[in-house]
């Protein structure tokens, strides 16, 4: 949360949790959820959700923002996206449709202020075909919803500096779905001394009391008892004075106006409280009246069915189940409740199952599968959704007439194939989809490992996974992830004619799946077996090149089943191509941030009375080089100090950065002033017919002195750091940027460097922020220079760049140069 304290997150919490229920309401729909963006401004990450437990959403709870996902493209086109029902949803955005293949409409709104976007909010509703959604006025409301959530946070950030942004770490927030509630409760004040009773209005209309007209006497509440009650009223009294608490004592609370005794209505509803002392005398009885009468009636009839009847949670967890259900699948309520059916019971582990509850809490629309309960039971179930769970009906069927069906569609009955004890996951075949849409966004080789492990491992069950490419003709693990660090170490550094698992799968094609250690023993004696019983040895083969093997590793025996190794196979082929072209990625961008460093200068020179730092960080949006440049120059009556930043990051942008730097180092070392030099490079750019401008900072401090004449060419003003820590920014003379006209000029400044001082030249990467003015960066970086304790230049220049290297995403290079002016008399 970039240190925000508990309070400012807690509000900010607060804020996205009332808009997004306010949206599921203003909308009619039955969820929605609100994103924010990332720091580095590359995705949206889910925030707060209401009504949808984030496990529903898989793969979508971090989105890239140039991703074709309506949540994505409301937060950079600033417009609403709106999708009446699943076929609108196909046509328009497939990739959202692939991953999420379930009938529901959607609508997603930007949420900012002031031209400013700070993420989306979207809200889902059940869509049959032909659908129209919410009307427009409901859409306006939600972006009225939206809007005012942007001007709020906009508030927060102005008050608290919260930068409004969500790590993708974060939990996100969760709401239940707006619903009537099931047990209702009302508080109460009794004293015991005086009688008097005071309660709130729930209170009141439980024992059916008109709150205006309750006089407060316990003798009137008593009253709406039953007769043989109001005994055990008084009694209650004494018990707490006696014990100091009440604890479920349940009366009858009559429903009619009449005084018998057994023919009229009542329900039951049960006290709790404490004794509040005052003193030494237990004076006031504190608590609260519980009406959960639907919800123990309900349970009651429930359990009188013969039918199973279970209620799961959004996320899928068992809240409820009947004795019938307990019959029915051979296992005991308490076992089931709190956990996911196919986790419980290995014949329903077939992920066919876990989709059918999937998709019907997203489409809120019924469905109905059939399972075989070993050894030949098979039982009927129909799912019935809520806003805040699904209900489930189980009735022992006979065998169907093909008890081999593949699955039908989700709104049809259908009966997959007994499933055998292999870990319940989330369909794998979305897990498939969601690694070819995650390899396309990842670049690195490093990137393209991580995003493999997340998603096979919890695809197939696995622990292990190690990736090993062929280097000159032998193997190198270039990713592991798993508990056992020895995973396949003996397989580092073997040639691939070498008879082993991992090289013998590359070189014939042919992926090669050992279910147990005998097997491996049998095919392959000798080899370690690292504490993993089974393996998937996946032949990595780009353009009929071989790229390297994937190994997963699983701690128990695991069958892999057919679809299991035609799944695998097909993403061998996937992986091998995110691969090579990632390997071609990382070798074109090393020897791209080679060539920058070697036009920066490799070390500084050591000049009396001056201590210099130094620090580059190039940006992370691509493998293009930057311009930004320093220097330092030793002249004949002094020493120069200069940084520059050319436009662009290519080649181009580069080379001009190199000749201006020569340009500029040519100029100082014949003497010319300040203003010359940067005239001179001025006229050098425009010669060029490069195309691009520049701009740049010079100043030259005078031998012997502790003056200095400074100039800048459209340039970010320097920082000056005085002996007693309090820091400004220098009012230079501006000139023009550098390539713009030949009759440019660029008048000097005169600077006073007192002796212990300290100077800061940097490029604009290192100020500049998207959507806030570089005054605000440039104030920033003064303060963070003004309060950093630093016992060198290098530990100063560290502590202002901390927060850029921390940064995974840099939109453009940064230069840094630090100047501290101590002469060899002044004291430190």
């Amino acid at each position: 949360m970039g240190g925000l304290t508990v309070g400012e997150t807690a509000e900010r919490e607060d804020l996205l949790t009332a808009a997004v229920v306010r949206a599921v309401k203003a909308s009619g729909a039955y969820a929605g959820s609100v994103f924010l963006r990332s720091r580095d401004r590359r995705s949206v990450v889910l925030a707060a959700t209401c009504g949808v437990p984030p496990s529903l959403l898989g793969g979508w709870r971090r989105i890239p923002v140039s991703s074709p996902i309506p949540v994505a493209e409301a937060f950079t086109s600033g417009r609403t996206v709106h999708l009446a029902d699943a076929d609108e949803t196909m046509r328009r955005y497939p990739q959202l449709a692939v991953g999420l293949p379930y009938a529901f409409g959607s609508c997603s709104v930007p949420v900012g202020a002031g031209g400013e976007t700070f993420g989306a909010l979207a809200v889902v509703w059940a869509a049959p075909p032909g659908g129209d959604g919410p009307t427009k006025s409901r859409r306006r409301h939600l972006r009225a919803v939206a809007n005012r959530l942007g001007a709020s946070l906009s508030a927060l950030r102005a008050r608290t500096g919260d930068p409004l942004e969500c790590d993708p770490d974060t939990v996100p927030v969760e709401s239940p779905a707006p619903s009537a509630p099931a047990v209702r409760a009302g508080l109460f004040d009794w004293d015991l001394v005086t009688g008097a009773l005071t309660g709130d209005d729930e209170f009141c209309a439980i024992f059916g009391l008109d709150p205006g007209t309750f006089d407060g006497r316990a003798d009137t509440l008593a009253s709406r008892l039953l007769p043989g009650d109001r005994a055990a009223f008084r009694a209650a009294a004494r018990e707490a004075v006696a014990e100091g608490r009440i604890t479920a004592r349940r009366l009858r609370v009559r429903e009619g106006e009449g005084e018998g005794a057994g023919s009229e209505g009542y329900h039951t509803v049960e006290l709790w409280g404490r004794v509040a002392d005052q003193g030494t005398e237990r004076a006031h009885l504190v608590g609260a009246v519980v009406d959960a009468r639907s919800g123990r009636a309900a349970a009651a009839a429930v359990d009188r069915l013969r039918d199973g009847l279970f209620s799961l949670t959004p996320d899928g967890r068992v809240s409820f189940a009947n004795r019938s259900l307990e019959q029915l699948l051979g296992v005991r309520g308490e076992v089931l409740l709190g956990q996911f059916l196919w986790d419980v019971l290995p014949w329903l582990s077939d992920p066919a199952f876990e989709d059918r509850r999937r998709s019907v809490m997203i489409s809120q629309a019924p469905a109905s599968f059939l399972a075989r309960r070993p050894p030949d039971q098979w039982l009927a179930f129909s799912l019935h959704p809520g806003a805040d769970g699904v209900t489930g009906r189980v009735v022992p069927v006979g065998q169907p007439p093909s008890a081999q069906a593949a699955p039908a569609s989700s709104t049809a009955s259908a009966t997959p194939a007994p499933a055998t004890a292999s870990p319940a996951r989330l369909g794998v075949m979305y897990h498939v989809l969601q690694l070819g849409s995650a390899l396309t966004e990842a670049v690195t080789a490093r990137e393209v490992c991580e995003v493999v492990a997340d998603q096979l491992l919890p695809a197939f069950g696995g622990q292990q996974l190690a990736l090993y490419v062929v280097r000159a003709g032998t193997m190198h693990r270039i990713f592991h992830t798993g508990r056992h660090e020895g995973f396949l170490d003996w397989l580092e550094d073997m040639p691939l004619h070498a008879h082993l698992p991992g090289t013998e799968t590359l070189t014939s094609g042919v992926p090669l799946f050992i279910e147990s250690q005998q097997d491996l023993s049998q095919g392959y004696p000798g080899i370690p077996v690292g504490g993993v019983s089974s393996w998937a040895y996946l032949p990595l083969i780009a353009s009929s090149r071989p790229v390297g093997t994937c190994v997963l590793g699983f701690d128990e025996v695991h069958r892999f089943t057919a679809k299991d190794r035609s799944v695998l196979t097909a993403l061998a082929g996937l992986i091998a191509q995110a691969l090579e072209r990632a390997r071609l990625y990382d070798a074109e961008f090393a020897l791209a941030r080679g060539l920058q460093q070697a036009l920066l200068p490799h070390r500084l020179p050591v000049l009396p009375g001056l201590h210099t730092a130094a620090r580059y960080l190039p940006g992370t949006s691509g493998m293009d080089i930057g311009g930004d440049w320093y220097d330092v120059i030793r002249t004949a009556n002094g020493v120069s100090l200069v940084i520059g930043d050319v436009e662009g990051h290519s080649i181009a942008a580069a080379a001009t950065m190199a000749q201006l730097r020569s340009t500029v180092r040519a100029f100082a070392a014949v003497g010319r002033t300040p203003g010359e030099v940067l005239a001179g490079a001025n006229h050098a750019l425009i010669d060029l017919d490069a195309g691009l401008l520049a701009s740049s900072c010079y100043l030259h401090l005078e031998a012997g002195s502790h003056r200095a004449y400074a100039v800048r060419a459209g340039h970010p003003p320097p920082l000056l750091r005085h002996p007693d820590g309090t820091t400004d920014v220098l009012d230079l003379e501006a000139g023009p940027l550098l390539g713009v006209d030949h009759t440019s000029t660029y008048p000097p400044t005169p600077i006073d460097l007192p002796p212990g001082s300290t100077l800061a030249l940097y490029t604009d990467g290192l100020v500049e922020e998207r959507g806030t003015d570089i005054d605000v960066g440039i104030d920033r970086l003064r303060t963070a220079m003004a309060h950093a304790r630093a016992d060198s230049l290098d530990e100063l220049a560290d502590r202002l760049l901390h927060h850029a290297q921390r940064s995974s995403y840099r939109a453009d290079d940064i230069a840094l140069l630090l100047t501290e002016y101590r002469p060899a008399a002044a004291p430190r």
